[in-house]
């Protein structure tokens, strides 16, 4: 132990400090919401303070809970901020759940004071009569509304921050004390509550940015202009917001996710940094605003699902510098990213595709093994070895709130269990090839479902696509694709077509004649999940049940 000079300030990692230095390295960079809101760092320090007073008055105690429910906004960051930083908890709301899921989190995360967008009303009226816990309400509006929806809500956001006191002291405490809580979905039972203390907030902070801020290309700086594309309320929007604000870049936050204006956003306020997942990317490349909007300056993060080389190969004509980040709920969430080493540059434009699209390299602080499903061994990084991701970093969530067996069963042999099967080439990039549950295991073999939907993908006409397994009494699974096809493809392509392209991967040794999917269907659309990505659970349910 070190010896204390017992006047030395104890400085804890606390979400407070991530304020400090942009405050007086860049007060009057810009911090911008649609085309209806534009603050200053000076100004956003300000209504920090001021929501703290207008909590604080409603009677927040430190460790208690604030619930939010709203879409990207300036608003959302201001309680980013304010609320841990007062000692207390924020619950971000995940307001894509179904509504009985929405009740059950804000009951489980006991919250005692909800902020809540006027668009989400009829949520609440659903779900008040069996709140539990909630005292307070706040409206949160685009409009200044004055009307109240009932007798619960003490005011509207902007009206109660008029009037409060811009001055605010905020406390030192521990660092470990807890600062956020979201829920995270699995395929069975009710959604989980994953929580992270300020430590762990800061350095996922200092660790992504060390990755970043360093990197050769992808990197961001003072000089980008960053729009989250991955809502605020899953997993701390990558925890990007934390990583920008300390930096005190320009920000732009786009409200409720439409392409067309998230364009407008691109072209008139130069974002040059985002992180998504592919469907957003997606929706956006493809709409009409898309063909006057430059692209070259962008650099985004793709994760929550697999990049496709095809798209990735569309990002990279339009000038995007794009590539994959990798982690989950319950890792805060970014452990790894797809960066090409500088080498690595000199390489055929197919080659660097493929690394951008693996999984990627660990993160600086962060330890990541292979371990055998079967035999709990650790295996090699050979390229060829599949085992299941474990993983230790400071900033990986300690358990699942209230729920200890669950906790135990994710933090197995004290390495975090993450469900992605992968294996690690000899360059140290890691490229997961499914996750347990979805891996297809047909006659003694697995089958990747990434691996067949990179391919069916990979056909000009087929706008998305999803491998499931479906039960074979014979074989025990055997995979089954969904496909959307591109608009002027819809009735010009047949199964012949997609089963021909399937076989020019089988001759060139891609994959076995045994991966082809004995059943394949068009369909109009693929289920996805509140954040995005595909929900194979909702399409096993369907089709096993059919």
């Amino acid at each position: 132990m070190i010896e204390k000079t017992t006047s030395a300030y104890d400085y804890q990692l606390l979400i407070k400090h991530l304020l400090y230095a942009p405050v007086f390295y860049n007060p009057e960079q810009e911090i911008v919401y649609r085309d209806k809101v534009r603050i200053t760092y000076k100004e956003l320090r300000k209504r920090i303070n001021k929501l703290a007073n207008v909590l604080t008055n409603l009677g927040l105690e430190k460790g208690k809970t604030v619930g939010v429910m709203d879409w990207d906004s300036h608003r959302y960051l201001e309680v980013y901020f304010a609320v841990p930083m007062m000692g207390a908890v924020i619950h971000m709301v995940n307001i894509r759940l179904p509504v009985e899921q929405i009740l059950y989190t804000i009951n489980h995360a006991e919250d005692e004071i909800l902020l809540i967008n006027k668009e989400f009303l009829p949520i609440y009226e659903a779900i008040k009569d069996k709140l539990t816990t909630v005292k307070k309400l706040i409206l949160l509006t685009d409009d200044d509304s004055k009307d109240m929806p009932d007798n619960n809500f003490v005011g509207e956001y902007e009206n109660l921050l008029k009037g409060a006191d811009e001055n605010y002291d905020f406390p030192d405490f521990d660092e470990n004390t807890r600062a956020t809580t979201f829920y995270t979905t699995g395929t069975t039972g009710l959604p989980k509550g994953v929580y992270f203390s300020h430590r762990q907030l800061v350095l996922h902070t200092l660790g992504v940015l060390s990755s970043v801020a360093t990197a050769i290309h992808g990197r961001i700086g003072i000089d980008d202009v960053y729009m989250p594309l991955t809502p605020m309320f899953h997993v701390h929007a990558w925890g990007i917001p934390y990583l920008s604000t300390m930096l005190g870049i320009k920000q732009v936050y786009p409200g409720r996710y439409e392409p067309s204006l998230i364009c407008k956003l691109i072209r008139d306020e130069k974002v040059t940094f985002s992180h998504c997942v592919p469907t957003v990317l997606q929706l956006i490349l493809s709409d009409k605003e898309a063909e006057s909007t430059d692209f070259s300056k962008m650099k985004i993060i793709i994760g929550g699902s697999a990049l496709t080389e095809k798209l990735c190969r569309t990002a990279l004509d339009k000038g995007i510098d794009i590539f994959t980040g990798y982690g989950m709920s319950e890792t805060c969430p970014v452990i790894t990213l797809a960066y090409l080493k500088p080498s690595m540059f000199n390489l055929p434009i197919e080659k660097q595709v493929e690394i951008r699209c693996k999984t990627g390299l660990p993160t600086p602080l962060t330890y990541i093994n292979l371990m055998s499903v079967v035999e709990g061994t650790f295996l090699p990084n050979d390229g060829k070895s599949i085992g299941e991701i474990v993983v230790r970093c400071p900033w990986l969530t300690m358990g699942y709130y209230k729920e200890k067996e669950r906790s135990e069963e994710l933090w197995r042999g004290g390495w975090l269990h993450t469900g992605d099967l992968a294996y690690c080439d000899t360059e140290g990039y890691f490229k997961i090839v499914d996750r347990a549950k979805d891996v297809i295991k047909s006659g003694g073999e697995w089958i990747s479902s990434l691996d067949i939907e990179n391919i069916i993908v990979s056909h000009e006409a087929v706008a998305e696509a999803s491998v499931i397994g479906i039960p074979d009494e014979k074989w025990d699974e055997r995979p089954m694709a969904l496909i959307v096809l591109k608009e002027n493809y819809k009735g010009k392509v047949t199964l012949d077509d997609i089963r021909k392209h399937f076989q020019k991967f089988v001759d060139n040794g891609t994959i076995t004649k045994w991966a082809v999917p004995d059943r394949i269907e068009f369909v109009d659309s693929i289920p996805k999940t509140s954040v995005g990505k595909l929900d194979k659970k909702a399409m096993r349910k369907k089709y096993v049940e059919k």
